[in-house]
């Protein structure tokens, strides 16, 4: 779906999100059941949607990514899909598709931690996995008080596969990055503030009007300015993300690896996810 007017308003809608740029601000919202998985469909609308930031950002200063979702902002990559695909071929071909997936979603997070503009994660509730990799391409991370951090792969005997690892290094320190990739346990919205990944903590339901009060004043300055400045802090590492590729890869095609997939999909917790 398409919608436009007179007054610079511009919606577009796909199954798993929509985005609109009003005054200068796009909003990416997320919204596909049971809490934002990152499949082949949810792919597809984000790669639809970095087509449309490369248009959009000349005419905006700030992306906002949220949920609408009250189970949370993601719980990172679609489990249940990437076993059931997995069983459903010979391994080479699934290897093939697991290497393809991540690198078409390693572009598209790669031209959100680019953009030109600045970019803010409005996060709430379970930001896990892949979600937790789309929150930090953002340069901003604005976290309502009963936000969840968590990298679980570790439990899958994986290592997160959506530039997780490169961005946490490029962000924090390797003590913080350590505890997050082996343990595999959750930080609270608290913790993410003490340790420099969410700049902002804000009231149950909050973060999304925070983040709107952040991009409002963001209009305020250069955007040129910013943007250099983005440049100069926030370098992609290139390099290191395709290592991660090829890490994920390699570690995927050992059997405990499947076991830990099949024993997520026959799970019949209603958020397997969770620690």
């Amino acid at each position: 779906m398409h919608e436009g007017n007179a007054e610079g308003r511009c919606a577009v809608s796909e199954s798993a999100l929509s985005w609109i740029l009003t005054d200068g601000v796009i909003e990416l919202a997320l919204h596909r059941a049971p809490c934002n998985e990152l499949g082949s469909v949810a792919l597809e609308g984000l790669e639809k949607f970095a087509t449309a930031l490369q248009v959009m950002q000349s005419e905006a200063h700030a992306l906002i990514i949220h949920s609408e979702l009250k189970a949370g902002f993601c719980a990172g990559a679609d489990l249940r899909e990437l076993y059931q695909r997995s069983q459903a071929m010979e391994k080479a071909a699934a290897a093939r598709g697991v290497r393809d997936f991540l690198e078409r979603i390693h572009r598209v997070l790669n031209l959100i931690d680019a953009a030109p503009l600045t970019t803010i994660a409005a996060v709430h509730g379970v930001t896990f996995g892949g979600g937790f990799e789309l929150a930090l391409a953002c340069d901003l991370i604005i976290a309502d008080k009963m936000a969840r951090f968590c990298f679980p792969e570790l439990r899958l005997g994986l290592i997160p596969g959506f530039g997780g690892i490169p961005r946490l290094k490029r962000d924090l320190g390797n003590a913080v990055v350590r505890d997050l990739l082996l343990t595999g346990r959750s930080i609270n919205a608290t913790k993410a503030q003490q340790i420099g990944l969410a700049s902002q903590v804000v009231g149950e339901g909050e973060a999304l009007r925070a983040a709107r009060a952040t991009a409002a004043q963001l209009r305020k300055f250069d955007r040129g300015t910013a943007a250099a400045a983005k440049r100069f802090i926030k370098p992609i590492p290139h390099e290191e993300l395709r290592v991660e590729i090829d890490m994920f890869c390699e570690l995927f095609a050992r059997p405990a690896v499947e076991a830990g997939l099949r024993k997520f999909v026959e799970s019949t917790d209603a958020q397997p996810y969770l620690p």
